[in-house]
């Protein structure tokens, strides 16, 4: 543990150490190539990534849909100036195959390698620590899927495997096949997870504790909604159409969480995104938690240092109330005839 607080401690099964609390760099890029109008530039990425290292945080999270590939690149300059590659864990995600790709005849397999190839290239880096199936692609096979992946790690371009919106039966589904055929496992499972939106615990959460796969859920503040009190506002609660999406239709629902974590905070003086963050970490998980300015991270790292109490978990968890699918894992699924309805990628944020 650092002198902040911060822990580092295995993820998942896995030989990699990581802090409690992962940077999600969705908010770093050029917003004129991509869905975002929030992000940040270079200059406020590069404070931020040395902010998280000054705080004791060495995992980081991209992807290279995130402003069509400046997120990473952002991200491995920065990381290239302020830290050496042995001392941080890098993750990126790659997308499904877009409609080209399909036309032209090019299957999961070298599709996983050329996203990875571009990936890397992006964030001037020979590995990434975790390569991340970004969601499940129904219109090409797992098993192309896994054969890249398996290519990735034997060409030493990926140390391991994640996997990102996708459903308990589809990674197990997934697992199966690689122990079957000596594909390497998704280790890790980034997920739509926080306290307003809790329905992993169903089945996903069971599972990942059975197999020993990690927890690294995103929108761990949902969108903001979990660090603003009512009536609060931001640039990104006004600007930020994908959390509208997930998060709008559910706002009566979620009223009344909110206000305990707000008590609750104000209980114990700390913030509310330190409320919201500690709980994730009470559940093993890791969140993924974005910044857009240096005292997010600076906030986020002191939830490191918190504990709740049982009595304090059961109060915040006691007024939710279950909640439809929403955001990518229900628009990124076979319609009712059996047609594909897959999320479109191309330069879009995913």
């Amino acid at each position: 543990m650092n002198e902040q607080g911060m822990r580092r401690a295995k993820l998942g099964s896995t030989d990699l150490e990581v802090s409690d609390i992962c940077l999600g760099c969705m908010g770093f890029g050029d917003a004129s190539r991509g869905q975002h109008s929030w992000t940040v530039d270079e200059d406020a990425s590069r404070a931020i990534v040395r902010s998280a290292l000054d705080a004791g945080i060495n995992f980081f999270d991209t992807a290279i849909a995130y402003q069509s590939g400046t997120s990473e690149q952002f991200l491995g300059r920065a990381l290239r100036d302020f830290a050496r590659r042995d001392e941080v864990v890098v993750a990126t995600k790659f997308p499904p195959r877009t409609d080209k790709e399909i036309a032209e005849g090019i299957d999961g397999r070298a599709h996983v390698g050329r996203m990875l190839d571009a990936s890397l290239r992006n964030l001037g880096m020979d590995h990434v620590d975790l390569y991340i199936y970004h969601m499940w692609d129904y219109r090409t096979p797992i098993r192309e899927i896994m054969q890249g992946l398996a290519d990735a790690v034997a060409q030493g371009k990926a140390r391991h495997v994640g996997i990102s919106n996708c459903f308990a039966w589809q990674l197990a589904q997934a697992n199966a096949l690689a122990d079957a055929e000596g594909f390497p496992r998704f280790v890790s499972v980034q997920g739509h997870y926080n306290l307003l939106f809790r329905e992993e615990e169903r089945e996903m959460v069971p599972l990942c504790r059975q197999e020993g796969i990690a927890l690294t859920p995103y929108s761990p503040l949902a969108g903001g909604r979990l660090s603003k009190r009512p009536g609060e506002e931001s640039k990104r609660l006004r600007e930020d159409a994908y959390a509208r999406l997930k998060y709008d239709g559910a706002a009566a629902l979620d009223r009344p969480v909110i206000e305990r974590v707000s008590q609750l905070a104000d209980e114990r003086g700390v913030s509310m995104a330190q409320v919201a963050l500690v709980w994730l970490l009470a559940k093993g998980a890791v969140p993924v938690t974005g910044a857009t300015k240096t005292r997010h991270v600076q906030d986020a790292a002191r939830a490191a240092a918190l504990r709740l109490l049982p009595d304090e978990i059961a109060y915040l968890e006691e007024p939710y109330l279950p909640h439809a699918l929403v955001g990518v894992m229900a628009q990124n699924v076979p319609d009712a005839e059996g047609g594909e309805r897959a999320w479109s990628t191309g330069d879009q944020q995913i």
